[in-house]
């Protein structure tokens, strides 16, 4: 009944006390870690439409090989600054 019911207590404590003070540490950089990785996801999420600066380089872009036309262009180039 001893080694059944009070070794295992036993273990856990040792456990603990050994390596206890490390378990908050870890936990802490694995929150980082995961709030850092979640901040790079909403990053990559909010800026997948690229910079203003990129969408008017492909509209000029398309506006020369004629694919859109002037009244086009600036169309969206007032809808991207405003």
């Amino acid at each position: 009944m001893i080694f059944v019911i009070i070794f295992p207590f036993l273990g856990i404590l040792i456990y603990l006390i050994a390596r206890g003070g490390k378990m908050h540490e870890r936990a802490g950089a694995q929150a980082a870690q995961q709030q850092q990785a979640f901040d790079a996801y909403v990053k990559q999420a909010a800026g997948t439409s690229g910079s203003s600066v990129d969408e008017l380089a492909k509209l000029a872009d398309l506006k020369a090989k004629g694919v859109i036309t002037d009244a086009e262009f600036e169309a969206q180039k007032a809808k991207l600054l405003s």
